[in-house]
């Protein structure tokens, strides 16, 4: 089995990337209040997996030619895609839950939606009353994003505006807003993108009889040992590649027209490995300036101890001027310190230069997807 592993960092220089809604905390009733996880230390922004997923797919559509997306229904306070990975690229690459809401109103309502017709219909059985239920599928998602949380604890402001463009007394609002270098990581399991399985088990099963049936009829591998079904290797492969395409793209955040941040990662670290564990997980902490600061001792280590599992070059993506001084150390540690048994093994980019490399290594080693 192999899986694309890495992290990234998102340089945030006076930003509010995810919100939490009405500040509680404030005195004053338009007040918006940033995430961040509280603790001794002081407040850690984040940015949840849900948001940067948002933000992917997004630009996926927006960018990446040929980006099938799924269709999404809301059912009164819930919501979920079609749920169908053998159409829907996402659906596949970054998972569902679709498990409509139960009872004969909203059964009703929903069945005779000319929107819920659309979708791929569920399979349904018997309910204890006579009627049909529509059976819940699921599917745990092979791209795993972990949140993004400040390297270090930060000050969150509060910005005080006002709206002034009437009559009258103006309307005061705030908004919090940080500056602060978000980490998180992420990691993708090829083996799992573009194969299907129909356990009955939550999370394995991404099938049922109808989304069988369309498997059968479309001649997908049936793997019946696992029982999954499997699309074609070079549908797989235009697949994975993409998702890096739109890595190589990224746009999103919240308040963009009052921080406008770029969301595009400043320094990323990844390779494709034979195991599920994030070796880079530890190689970038702040200093005791809060500053970010990439561990070359620790990234010599995990090269070390993981030689035999890493089976792609090392690709650092890098923007020249975001930590200049870091970087001329890390250059350094390559060519005559702790890096230099692995020169040929780290290959240093451009963020987006990184991503598209790493979506043309998929294309050309098909057997990473087995």
């Amino acid at each position: 089995m192999a899986f694309v592993t890495g992290l990234l960092l998102i340089d945030a220089p006076a930003s509010a990337l995810n919100n939490a809604g009405k500040d509680e905390e404030s005195r004053y009733e338009n007040a918006t209040a940033v995430k961040a996880i509280r603790t001794r230390e002081g407040a850690y922004p984040y940015v949840s997996s849900q948001a940067f997923k948002y933000w992917l797919r997004a630009t996926l559509q927006k960018y990446v030619k040929n980006w099938n997306s799924s269709p999404v229904y809301r059912d009164d306070n819930i919501a979920y895609t079609d749920a169908n990975p053998i159409e829907w690229w996402d659906d596949d690459l970054l998972g569902y839950m679709r498990a409509p809401k139960d009872g004969a109103s909203a059964k009703e309502q929903r069945l005779e939606d000319p929107e819920y017709k659309k979708l791929t219909p569920l399979e349904k059985k018997k309910g204890k009353n006579g009627g049909e239920k529509e059976l819940t599928i699921t599917r745990i998602a092979p791209f795993r994003v972990g949140t993004l949380v400040s390297l270090a604890p930060v000050s969150i402001t509060s910005n005080w505006e006002s709206m002034n463009r009437l009559e009258g007394d103006p309307i005061p609002f705030s908004s919090q807003f940080y500056r602060a270098t978000l980490k998180g990581s992420f990691s993708l399991d090829l083996k799992a993108s573009g194969t299907f399985s129909y356990q009955n088990k939550t999370g394995f099963r991404n099938l049922d009889a109808v989304r069988v049936k369309i498997a059968k009829e479309q001649n997908l591998t049936h793997l019946e040992s696992e029982k999954s079904y499997r699309l074609p290797l070079t549908e797989r492969m235009a697949r994975v590649s993409a998702l890096f395409e739109g890595l190589a793209q990224l746009e999103g955040g919240a308040k963009q027209t009052l921080h406008y941040t770029d969301v595009m990662p400043a320094l990323t670290i990844m390779a494709v490995t034979k195991g599920g564990n994030n070796i880079f997980a530890h190689v970038v902490g702040p200093t005791e300036r809060s500053l970010p600061k990439v561990k070359v001792d620790a990234l010599a280590q995990a090269l070390d101890v993981f030689k035999n599992d890493i089976l792609s070059p090392v690709y650092v993506g890098w923007v020249k001027g975001y930590l200049d001084g870091e970087r001329a150390s890390f250059e350094q540690a390559l060519s005559e310190g702790a890096l230099k048994d692995f020169k040929d093994k780290i290959v240093i980019l451009h963020p987006r230069e990184a991503f598209q490399e790493m979506a043309k290594q998929l294309r050309d080693n098909p057997a990473w997807l087995d």
